[in-house]
């Protein structure tokens, strides 16, 4: 965001310092840190403004937009000020909806699920499927040159040999051939003229690199080496951080998310949906500590509960159950308590298994159906018994929507001999699936288990990786999807916004508090103002000046400018004759990030979309910064900027500073520097037809 900026009117002094002025409404929602600046009198000089003006105080109220359209801040906060519902779920840029024509000529690099297309047995009919070959088959289409890249074991196919192998499994996928590069071993980037080779490459696996589960910087900007735009097609590994995943999108120009990241990403949100009750969940596995956040979670939002496998016999234990400590899991007691302690004050019920099949260590290993509480009399479970099985198809009975998570087994050297619980479970399952009940399947075993006894033609949501969804559950955002450009997911009224849309558009990219677009709105009534900042509470705060001061012309928007930029300015009805950066600072307790709202994907959406003989205004208090703007301005402009000063545009000069603010409008940081005897850097681009 940029730091405050001021518009120029009247100075009022306050206490011997000089303060441009700005309308009441500006100064009533301007940032608390920014009114410290000036003392406590500037807070009360406010308030006398406002009972001078008799101005009403809006808290939360209606939003009024242009003296003459309503509409309640509920519906404003569902649309322009919020990227999503979840904060976990951003809305991202996804292949599908990337403009075709930023592909042509690229060189894209998809990072693909091995477990998808190189597994052992491989159904090319799965959705699964189809989309992964779509995602590349759709960029040979569109893009110059693809190159494919992935991690991959033995154990996942006898086949996959060397990158070789695996070249020639995915060339008779995508009946294209497919040329295997070692370069990543190396650690030389690869050059573009490697590419003349084929239309479609593929990297070493991943998995023999230490640099990539280390997420390795040196290593991810090896991986980007001349690669235009990243598409992350494994929705798998969305919840580690890895170069392939993560480390990559800081170095690629535009990452955007495949056709089968997409549709899993689409998936997981249908199955943490909780609109259809009753909802129950049931809940195998291990681990009940280290899940104790996200059981915690399911207990808050179902209707009720079934443990299964490793995990019900740790609640059983705290239900006082006599249990083997052999079966009990270290730190599994105080996790088991919670989970119990939050069920019952929802008042919703708990259900454990009432019998096991078990096994006697005794000679002949003796095989019966032992009741729960006679466990502790030297019987190890391994499946579930009939009684636990009946109560289960009971109580699931009247369900609207299932969960099963986790499998059913326990952890037993002879957990083969009796193995029919799994599938029992699937066939009630899949009884209600018939029965229209929305199922959700979770793990890699209850959906093997589930495909193998579904025989409904009812659609299930189905997700391999538990551990994606377990670290959801948790509260947890998945890394892989943040590591994805945004992409703004509501069309802009711009009816509602301005008083006149089709009117010369300013733009703010990081407007902060928004005064400097207040100062310009005020002055300049022939031209419309739209802010862009990450942060949500000052947009608020703006908005509520805007609708106080009655201003037609202002309006802001909370989102990621360096991503969304393109997808909300490209709809405006006008010309767009100016962009802003000022002073940008998006991340400053990252080293790494800071200072790097700039990249190639916003300054080649903004030479687009800004009219002929349009400016591009960079300011910062630190010459590195705007040096930095500047430089990739000029180099990703196709040499349609250029550096203006005094009215004239001259060649690339990057020490052609303006001297003086060109429009008269001061930010707060901007006095308080020049006021210390420190210089501003200011530059001024300008699109022209003829550069």
């Amino acid at each position: 965001m940029d730091r405050t900026v001021n518009p120029v009117q009247a100075p009022a002094f306050l206490n011997g310092s000089v303060f441009y002025g700005c309308p009441s409404a500006i100064l009533r929602w301007a940032h608390p840190k920014c009114r410290s600046c000036f003392g406590k009198r500037l807070e009360l000089t406010r308030r006398r403004l406002f009972a001078a003006r008799g101005a009403r105080l809006y808290l939360r109220g209606d939003l009024v937009a242009v003296d003459r359209v309503k509409k309640s801040s509920i519906e404003y906060e569902t649309g322009y000020l919020c990227e999503g519902k979840s904060e976990n779920f951003p809305h991202i840029q996804t292949l599908k909806n990337f403009p075709k024509e930023e592909l042509s000529g690229k060189v894209v690099m998809v990072r693909f699920d091995s477990s998808i297309l190189l597994g052992e047995k491989l159904d090319k009919n799965s959705l699964a499927v189809s989309n992964a070959l779509f995602t590349v088959q759709y960029l040979l289409a569109t893009a110059e040159k693809v190159i494919l890249v992935s991690d991959w074991k033995r154990e996942v196919s006898s086949k996959l040999l060397d990158s070789q192998s695996v070249s020639d499994i995915l060339s008779s996928l995508l009946r294209r051939k497919v040329v295997s590069l070692k370069c990543l071993s190396c650690g030389v980037p690869f050059k573009r003229e490697l590419l003349e080779e084929a239309d479609i490459f593929l990297l070493e696996n991943l998995s023999g690199f230490r640099k990539e589960v280390a997420n390795c910087p040196e290593f991810s900007e090896l991986l980007s080496s001349e690669v235009d735009v990243f598409v992350n097609d494994s929705f798998s590994l969305s919840h580690r951080v890895l170069a392939s995943t993560v480390g990559i999108s800081r170095f690629s120009p535009a990452c955007v998310a495949g056709f089968q990241f997409e549709e899993s990403l689409r998936e997981l949100k249908r199955v943490l949906n909780t609109d259809k009750r009753p909802y129950i969940a049931i809940i195998g596995g291990a681990n009940i500590h280290g899940k104790a956040a996200a059981l915690k979670r399911l207990v808050s939002e179902c209707d009720g509960v079934v443990f299964v496998g490793m995990m019900s016999l740790q609640i059983m234990h705290a239900l006082e159950y006599s249990i083997p400590s052999t079966l009990l899991e270290p730190r599994s007691s105080d996790a088991a308590v919670e989970v119990i302690q939050s069920a019952r004050y929802r008042k919703i019920p708990i259900i454990t298994p009432k019998d096991f099949w078990c096994i006697n260590d005794s000679p002949g290993y003796q095989i019966e159906v032992i009741p729960a509480h006679r466990l502790g009399e030297g019987w190890v479970p391994v499946d579930l018994g009939p009684r636990s099985l009946d109560e289960m198809d009971s109580l699931l009975s009247s369900c609207k929507k299932v969960i099963w998570i986790g499998p059913v087994k326990f952890k037993s050297s002879h957990s083969s001999i009796c193995t029919d619980g799994a599938s029992k479970v699937a066939q009630i399952v899949d009884r209600l699936a018939q029965r229209n009940c929305e199922i959700a399947i979770v793990g890699n075993k209850a959906c093997s288990t589930m495909i193998k006894e579904s025989r409904s033609s009812a659609s299930c949501s189905v997700i391999e990786n538990a551990s994606v969804v377990w670290e959801v559950l948790k509260g947890r955002k998945l890394p892989g999807l943040l590591a994805l450009d945004r992409a703004f997911p509501f069309k802009i009224d711009w009816t509602m916004a301005y008083r006149n849309p089709a009117q010369p558009l300013v733009v703010d990219i990081g407007s902060g508090n928004g005064l400097f677009l207040f100062g310009m709105a005020s002055r300049r009534k022939d031209q419309n103002f739209l802010g862009l900042e990450v942060n949500k509470k000052l947009v608020r705060r703006c908005l509520d000046g805007v609708h106080q001061s009655g201003i037609p012309n202002g309006f802001f928007i909370a989102t990621n400018a360096t991503s969304t930029f393109r997808s909300i300015v490209s709809s405006y009805p006008g010309e767009v004759v100016l962009v802003s950066i000022q002073c940008p600072n998006p991340d400053f307790n990252n080293p790494e990030q800071r200072w790097r709202m700039v990249n190639r994907t916003l300054v080649e959406a903004v030479v687009e979309l800004l009219a002929y003989n349009g400016k591009v205004f960079l300011q910062s208090d630190i010459e590195t910064v705007v040096l930095r703007m500047t430089d990739m301005f000029l180099r990703h402009s196709k040499g349609k900027l250029s550096i203006v000063r005094d009215g004239t545009t001259k060649s690339r000069q990057q020490g052609s500073w303006l001297h003086e603010n060109p429009f008269g409008v001061r930010s707060d940081w901007e006095q308080h520097v020049l006021d210390r005897g420190d210089p501003m850097y200011r530059l001024m681009l300008c699109k022209s037809a003829t550069s």
